[in-house]
């Protein structure tokens, strides 16, 4: 038994079939809170319509601003983690689980039926989600961000392991921190690529790409990340086309380093990314080359 939270802001092209994809879930949420963010197309058409079909499926509203991938849609998935706990709280609904989805997100049929699975099988798994997929020149494609963390779409946490993290920080880049605080939890976090989901819009482009990976290079900057990762990041992200993504990435992580601008203020967070991440990055990158060399 999960709640599913799912953030809309102007998603009429692609809100139907996304609707759809979790409608026909082989195991069905016990409650979907779908937040509409403002919209100014037909999206809340679109929800108030499946809204009046389905007693699972929920809505509120929020205030139209401005999109704001920094800090903005941190409070929009905190207001809908509140709202639909405490709605559970309030009805006496039971859940195991607690997921989050985005308006981008088509989902295989079995998506949350395998997802769960999982759980079962291993008790310390705290945060999962499947691997996430775009569709290039009509072929899925596996996206390689984030390595075998759990994505932000299509995640997944165990009742114990959200509330042991201190549930949903209103911060930059909350996925992130969770997965952290997972991990130094002592919880297991895992994403499972054989379990499909599919992001229609390239990751980070809901505002273009350009300022997507400015925003990457951002967090980097405000969650302590090691100067060396940064120019890995910015090598990794240079290679692969579109090749600007990286001069975007350095360019926002550039900007408030010359203004010395605030980081977190969360200190594991920050011990974290400066010194516990660049160990795990070094343990990737000889594992890749292990696998280079014994396939030669």
């Amino acid at each position: 038994m999960y709640v599913l939270i799912t953030p809309v802001k102007d998603e009429e092209k692609l809100l139907r079939e996304v609707i759809e994809s979790v409608i026909n879930q082989t195991v069905k949420p016990v409650l979907w809170l779908i937040i509409d963010d403002g919209s100014t197309d037909g999206s809340s058409k679109i929800i108030q319509r499946f809204v009046s079909r389905y007693s699972w499926i929920k809505t509120i509203h929020l205030p139209s601003q401005p999109r704001d991938i920094i800090f903005h849609v941190s409070y929009v998935y905190k207001s809908g983690f509140d709202f639909a706990l405490n709605y559970c709280k309030r009805n006496k609904i039971n859940y195991n689980f607690i997921a989050s989805m985005d308006a981008d997100t088509i989902l295989e049929k079995e998506y949350f039926e395998k997802i769960m699975n999982r759980f079962e099988t291993n008790k310390k798994l705290g945060i999962a989600s499947g691997g996430l997929y775009h569709e290039i020149d009509g072929k899925l494609k596996l996206s390689g961000q984030a390595e075998n963390f759990p994505s932000g779409t299509g995640r997944v946490w165990s009742k114990e392991c959200f509330f042991d993290t201190d549930c949903f920080s209103l911060e930059p880049s909350a996925d992130s921190i969770s997965n952290v605080k997972a991990i130094l939890r002592g919880w297991h976090i895992q994403r499972f690529n054989e379990i499909q989901m599919v992001e229609k819009r390239l990751t980070s482009s809901a505002q273009g790409l350009w300022k997507g990976y400015k925003f990457n290079g951002y967090m980097a900057y405000y969650l302590n990340k090691n100067p060396i990762l940064i120019l890995l990041n910015v090598l990794n992200y240079t290679l692969k086309r579109p090749h600007y993504t990286g001069i975007a990435f350095l360019l926002g992580y550039i900007k408030p380093v010359i203004k010395n601008e605030k980081r977190i203020s969360d200190r594991e967070i920050r011990e974290y990314y400066w010194n516990c991440r660049l160990a795990e990055y070094k343990k990737i990158v000889i594992s890749r080359l292990k696998s280079l060399v014994s396939a030669t």
